[in-house]
């Protein structure tokens, strides 16, 4: 499997999954999140606020992303929203997903493409929100190993996954259709998964441990973050700053 046109996410019927899903994906996703009083750009904007932090943190300026496993592209509007970004680029499996996310998110500065194609390389950050649990294990590291090699020498892959140790995660994944499948990923996993493929895995934060009922608290998570409670949670892997691309598939 060559590196640069794996196919993500590449169980059986994946992508006729999510091209199913493409036209009513939201209101899906609505569906399970209705129990925590929010919706789903709650999350996303949350998501991208967080990351902005580490991201300041580390000193990296994501001129150019990469959003692996974009799906509708729902992420979009918040990754833009990123000091400094120029460039967005999306990739799925899924053909009508994609579709979708052309028409609403298309623009001079934001393009998608299936993941069968071949995509540049040198992007400052690859962003990637609970895909992982629709990959397969046998073809995690293949995807790892697709966003190494997209990233520029210090460039930053934050990976977003659902926290399976919170069992309200866990009733919430159970009401979202698409999410039947699902082979969650603990944070040790993740962080093992990321340094297989050459990453420097850095800390685990915890995001999301307050519901809407205990909004007045939510000022308290970046200080509670390290406790896994959260509903999900954040691993950001740097590539090396001089390390050249790898392929684990063969890596003896």
């Amino acid at each position: 499997m060559k590196p640069d046109t794996v196919k993500l996410e590449s169980h059986a019927h994946g992508d006729e999954l999510f091209d199913a899903y493409a036209g009513n994906y939201d209101a899906a996703l609505a569906e399970g999140l209705r129990v925590t009083g929010e919706d789903a750009s709650y999350f996303a904007q949350g998501r991208v606020a967080w990351m902005r932090r580490r991201l300041k943190a580390l000193g990296i300026v994501p001129r150019r992303v990469l959003d692996f496993g974009c799906g509708t592209g729902g992420s979009v509007p918040y990754l833009l929203s990123l000091d400094g970004v120029e460039e967005i680029v999306g990739v799925d499996i899924s053909t009508s997903s994609l579709d979708v996310a052309r028409e609403r998110h298309g623009g001079s500065n934001v393009r998608f493409a299936h993941s069968s194609s071949v995509v540049d390389d040198n992007f400052d950050i690859a962003f990637c929100n609970g895909v992982f649990h629709h990959i397969p294990v046998a073809d995690r590291s293949a995807c790892v190993e697709y966003v190494f090699n997209r990233l520029r020498p210090g460039g930053a892959f934050a990976l977003w996954e659902n926290n399976p140790w919170n069992p309200g995660v866990r009733y919430i994944m159970r009401r979202v259709a698409f999410d039947s499948d699902a082979i969650v990923l603990s944070p040790p996993e993740t962080r093992r998964m990321l340094r297989s493929a050459g990453f420097e895995a850095i800390a685990t934060s915890f995001v999301f441990v307050f519901p809407n009922q205990l909004r007045w608290l939510r000022g308290i998570e970046r200080w509670v973050s390290r406790i896994p409670a959260g509903g999900q949670y954040l691993t950001i892997g740097l590539r090396p700053a001089l390390k050249s691309k790898v392929n684990v598939l063969h890596r003896p």
